[in-house]
C-alpha cells in the first residue's frame, strides 16, 4: 500500500517532467516538420530569385528542379540550377535534366518565320543580338552541345540520371493530389510527361505557370520598362515561354489539371528588379546569396518571381479573370499567341479553364521576396 500511494503521488510530477521534455523536443523540431509542407516541383531554364523564394519558404518542400531549354540550352540550365543549389546550401534537392529541343519548333524554323512575319524581340537560346538598342546586355550565344563554363563558378554536384518527364510522373504518382508544378520556362517537359502518362496532369495538385500574354500596358516610367513594352505594343498576345514551344503549351493547356493559374506578361509591367530592390535583398541575404544577387542585372520585370509569389501568397493578387485558354500552333503570323475565351465561347476541343492573374500588389511581392531571402541567414535546422 505504501509503494502504491507513493506511485500515485509521483504520477503528476512524472507527467509534468514528460511534458517539459516534450516541449523541449518540439522546440528543436523545425516548424515545417510539425505541419504538412506544400510539395512543389520547379520546371525552368536556369536559376534565379524565384528558385530561392521557393527554397527558402518554411512551409514548402521542393521535391526537385527539372530543367528545359528556353532562355538557354538545357545543359546550361542544368549547370546553373546545380550551382545555384550549392550557393543556397540545398544540394539535397535533385536537379533533373529535361528536353533539349522543343517538340517541333527550331532555330531554323524561327529564322524562316522571322523572314516571313518580322523580327522577334527575344529568342532565348537562339538569341544573337537585339534588333534595337537595348539597356539589357545581349547574352552570349551558344550551341546546344557547347561546353558550359559559368561566370559564377561551375557546379561540383551532378544532375540526376533520371529524365525530367519521368521524374515528374514518378513524383505525382508518389504523392497523388499533393504536388504543385511551378513552370517558368517552356512547357516541353510537361507535354512529354502528359503524352507518356495521360494521368499525369490529373494526379498533380495544380499547375502555376508564367507564360502567355493578353494585353499588357506599360506601367513604370523608365527606359527599361519602355524597352520591354516594345514587345507587346503591336503583338500583345505573344510571350517567349510559349513562343519557344507552342505545341507543348497547347498540349499542356488541354490536359486534365485540377487547377491552372496563369501569370501572363500583364502583371509584370508594374514590377521591376530595380537597383533599390537588389540592395534590399543583398542587405538581408546570406553572404553567398548576396554575392549571387550582386551578379543579377537590374531592369528586368519580375516575371517568374510573380509566379512564385502568387502561389506562396495569393493575397498579392489584386485582379484575376477565369478564361478558357489554348495557344496557336499554326505556323503563321500568330504562331504561339495566347487564345482565350469566356465560358460558352470556347471551341470545345479540350481547352481548360484557368485563373489568369491580371494585376498584383508589387510592393507586397517585394516585401515577400525580402522576407524569404532573409530566411537564408536564419540557419534553420531543415537545411
Amino acid at each position: 500500500m505504501t509503494s502504491t500511494r507513493k506511485l500515485r503521488a509521483e504520477c503528476p510530477r512524472t507527467l509534468q517532467i514528460l511534458g517539459l521534455w516534450l516541449g523541449l523536443i518540439m522546440t528543436f523540431v523545425p516548424a515545417d516538420a510539425q505541419t504538412a509542407r506544400r510539395k512543389v516541383i520547379i520546371d525552368d531554364e536556369g536559376f534565379a530569385l524565384m528558385h530561392i523564394m521557393l527554397l527558402e519558404a518554411d512551409d514548402v518542400d521542393v521535391l526537385g528542379i527539372t530543367t528545359v531549354s528556353g532562355n538557354v540550352w538545357v545543359n546550361r540550365a542544368t549547370a546553373q540550377a546545380l550551382r545555384g543549389l550549392e550557393i543556397v546550401g540545398r544540394t539535397d534537392v535533385p536537379v533533373v535534366p529535361g528536353a533539349s529541343y522543343p517538340l517541333l519548333n527550331s532555330e531554323a524554323l524561327t529564322d524562316r518565320w522571322e523572314a516571313l512575319y518580322g523580327k522577334l524581340v527575344w529568342k532565348g537560346a537562339w538569341m544573337k543580338q537585339w534588333v534595337e538598342p537595348t539597356r539589357q546586355s545581349t547574352p552570349p550565344y551558344h550551341g546546344a552541345n557547347d561546353p558550359v563554363d559559368l561566370p559564377w563558378g561551375n557546379p561540383m554536384t551532378k544532375p540526376s540520371p533520371e529524365i525530367a518527364a519521368n521524374f515528374l510522373i514518378r513524383m505525382v504518382r508518389k504523392y497523388p493530389g499533393e504536388v504543385t508544378i511551378v513552370e517558368c520556362g517552356p512547357m516541353t517537359n510537361l507535354a512529354l510527361a502528359e503524352r507518356l502518362d495521360p494521368e499525369f496532369a490529373g494526379l498533380a495538385k495544380e499547375l502555376v505557370y508564367m507564360g502567355g500574354s493578353l494585353n499588357p500596358q506599360q506601367v513604370l516610367d523608365n527606359a527599361s520598362a519602355a524597352q520591354f513594352a516594345r514587345e507587346f505594343v503591336n503583338t500583345p498576345r505573344r510571350e517567349f515561354n510559349i513562343r519557344f514551344d507552342p505545341e507543348a503549351a497547347s498540349i499542356v493547356s488541354r490536359s486534365p489539371w485540377k487547377k491552372i493559374t496563369i501569370v501572363p506578361v500583364d502583371p509584370s509591367t508594374g514590377t521591376q528588379l530595380s537597383g533599390d530592390l537588389l540592395d534590399r535583398l543583398k542587405k538581408v541575404a546570406s553572404p553567398d546569396i548576396a554575392s549571387f544577387i550582386s551578379r543579377l542585372e537590374p531592369g528586368f520585370p519580375l516575371w517568374d518571381e510573380i509566379a512564385a509569389g502568387v502561389w506562396l501568397d495569393p493575397a498579392i493578387v489584386t485582379d484575376k479573370q477565369t478564361l478558357y485558354v489554348d495557344y496557336n500552333t499554326q505556323f503563321g503570323a500568330g504562331y504561339g499567341d495566347l487564345l482565350s475565351w469566356r465560358e460558352g465561347y470556347q471551341p470545345g476541343v479540350g481547352e481548360r479553364s484557368a485563373d489568369i492573374i491580371r494585376t498584383i500588389d508589387a510592393a507586397r511581392l517585394e516585401t515577400l521576396m525580402v522576407k524569404l531571402i532573409a530566411n537564408s541567414t536564419a540557419g534553420t535546422l531543415r537545411k
